[in-house]
């Protein structure tokens, strides 16, 4: 595939989302053998919100990334670009205020949240430099961002590993459980055409982020980005 043909319009890429959203969740914990849960634990503790805060979840599709929180006393507002996901989401948790958002052009006030976070979700936006930009204007000084997405794996021989697994195994299998694996050439390309994790800092910082770091998980296949907005 080329780079050109990831170069999807968001319209585009949000129908593609919502062409899959019946069965995304199903797919992810196949596709990752379970770890996406584990991923999206690490994330929950990362954000550390607390009774009362509100929390900005990105991308957050069908909500299952939004629930913890909600679960656990914070005011969440699950957002994202596909209606088809939103829908989903909102037949699964009526009580979640899901709104429909671009990430490069947020419908929410400067400094509305003590936190905000987006998994697996910042790779398909157009722009992610305006995302995070975005996200920075969103939250109130001292609030943070959690970033959690696929990255690069440390250990070049598991890498190459991972690699031929991404780009072989993942569409045919997510093909099979959904019936569209183009949908799941095109996530997979997206996953190995993604800076890596230092690159990734290196970017948030230059949007405005400050102590900015990050932690690998499963050796690397995700990497978790915090970032705090200057005071």
């Amino acid at each position: 595939m080329s780079r050109a043909s990831l170069e999807k319009q968001p319209a585009e890429v949000a129908t593609m989302f919502d062409g899959i959203a019946r069965r995304y969740d199903l797919v992810n914990d196949l596709v990752s053998l379970g770890q996406d849960r584990r991923w999206r634990r690490a994330t929950v503790a990362a954000v550390e919100a607390r009774p009362g805060e509100r929390v900005l979840d990105l991308a957050a599709g069908t909500g299952t990334s939004s629930e913890p929180f909600a679960d656990d006393g914070a005011t969440v507002v699950p957002s994202d670009f596909s209606l088809g996901m939103l829908a989903e989401g909102k037949r699964r948790r009526g009580d979640l205020p899901f709104v429909a958002g671009d990430a490069t052009r947020l419908p929410f006030a400067d400094a509305a949240f003590d936190a905000v976070t987006i998994s697996f979700g910042l790779r398909n936006v157009v722009d992610t430099d305006a995302a995070l930009t975005e996200m920075l204007r969103v939250v109130r000084p001292g609030g943070r961002v959690v970033i959690c997405e696929f990255s690069t794996p440390t250990w070049k021989p598991f890498r190459t590993l991972y690699m031929e697994y991404l780009m072989r195994a993942l569409p045919v299998a997510a093909g099979a459980v959904t019936g569209d694996k183009g949908s799941y050439d095109y996530l997979a390309e997206s996953v190995r055409a993604w800076p890596d994790q230092t690159a990734l800092a290196r970017r948030m910082l230059a949007v405005g982020w400050r102590h900015v770091a990050y932690r690998n998980l499963s050796g690397g296949i995700v990497a978790l980005h915090r970032g705090v907005r200057p005071a």
